[in-house]
């Protein structure tokens, strides 16, 4: 029998503070954390004397563990059983106890080396990158990639492969942008392509995508001509990709993960999250949020905008190309993650796609 939280009114005056625990309380709270990350159990006052050095008595602890109770650092899930964190206890070990992390040598390089695995093709390099990490910390893994707006206008290849078919190569200051084939109603000539491609990127080299039109791209080919619906495609290429109210597609992976997790044992609950990536609104929204941070930004339980996600945590941050964020990726899981090896990781892995555009962008500009 689920037990009803005690002194609602009384929990709510606390959590609207939060102010630093003692000593003991912060020993007992950091404790109890670390054992319930560990093993899933609620945690009793005898598993605290019996496999931890606290240095008080068991009275002492089952006094201190009811009061962090009552103060809405700890919940007592039933009766008879031991206390779980809270959202405030997991809030206050977050933010005040948890120590950090660090990845080895062998680590960090396995996840630069990943990352440079992707073709260089902006949507293949964050998808990869959402699925290498789902991989590492065994949780659903998401991210958005760079607005293609905001690059700008390297080259552009066209490349004949057929009488009716030509293969168009977007590439920008970041890398490979776009790329896909297009058919044609007249016959392609390859040595018309050339002149087109060195006609295009001669004017066109350094402006933003943004700003380069339909209009500025049909005055180009009067120079250069192409086949109508050619110019067409390449017209709708540049267009689709520079569009600044386009929502950026979002990648997700790992959630299969969800099946290893206690948590997510109620399919009522696994069918909540597997709806909320379907929906990828609500995940979107996240990621844009953590654009506004320096670093990595954790939101616990009923901090996420969500019901559904009253169960999860998710740990965000977002990756730099120049001097701006750009995109972010981010971890969901249950609350009972381990937070600090996460943030780690996840903090390599922005770390590594920050190297990897920093150096497009410097091959592109040098």
């Amino acid at each position: 029998m689920t037990r009803k939280p005690k002194n609602n009114a009384a929990k709510a005056k606390a959590q609207a503070a939060d102010p630093e625990l003692d000593r003991r309380k912060t020993s007992i709270l950091g404790t109890v954390v670390y054992e319930y990350i560990a093993t899933g159990e609620p945690v009793g006052s005898a598993t605290l004397t019996q496999k931890y050095n606290l240095g008080i008595s068991p009275a002492t602890v089952r006094a201190e563990l009811a009061s962090l109770d009552e103060e809405g650092y700890l919940e007592q899930p039933h009766t008879s059983a031991g206390r779980v964190p809270s959202d405030r206890g997991y809030r206050y070990y977050v933010d005040r106890l948890m120590l950090p992390e660090t990845l080895t040598p062998e680590e960090r390089d396995r996840i630069r080396a990943e990352v440079r695995r992707a073709t260089h093709q902006l949507d293949s390099v964050v998808d990869h990158a959402s699925h290498v990490l789902s991989t590492l910390t065994r949780s659903i893994a998401f991210a958005i990639a760079p607005r293609l707006s905001s690059q700008v206008y390297r080259h552009i290849e066209l490349i004949r492969i057929g009488d009716h078919a030509v293969h168009v190569v977007l590439v920008t200051d970041l890398g490979l942008a776009a790329q896909c084939t297009l058919e044609t109603t007249t016959p392609v000539n390859a040595d018309a392509l050339l002149r087109a491609s060195n006609n295009f990127n001669e004017h066109l080299q350094g402006s933003r995508l943004a700003d380069i039109s339909i209009e500025a791209l049909e005055r180009l080919a009067d120079a250069a001509p192409l086949p109508g619906d050619l110019l067409r495609g390449i017209s709708t290429i540049v267009a689709e990709h520079a569009d600044a109210d386009v929502e950026r597609r979002l990648f997700a992976g790992g959630a299969h993960n969800l099946l290893d997790q206690q948590e997510f044992r109620d399919l009522r609950k696994l069918r909540a999250i597997l709806d909320l990536l379907e929906e990828q609104q609500t995940l979107y929204q996240l990621l844009h949020t953590s654009l506004q941070s320096a670093g990595a930004r954790v939101s616990i339980g009923r901090e996420l905008p969500s019901i559904d996600m009253s169960e999860c945590s998710v740990v965000t941050i977002p990756y730099r190309v120049g001097d701006r964020n750009a995109g972010a990726v981010g971890i969901l899981g249950p609350r009972r993650m381990q937070y600090a090896r996460l943030i780690a990781l996840i903090n390599c892995m922005a770390d590594s796609l920050n190297e990897l555009f920093h150096g497009e962008a410097s091959a592109a500009n040098g």
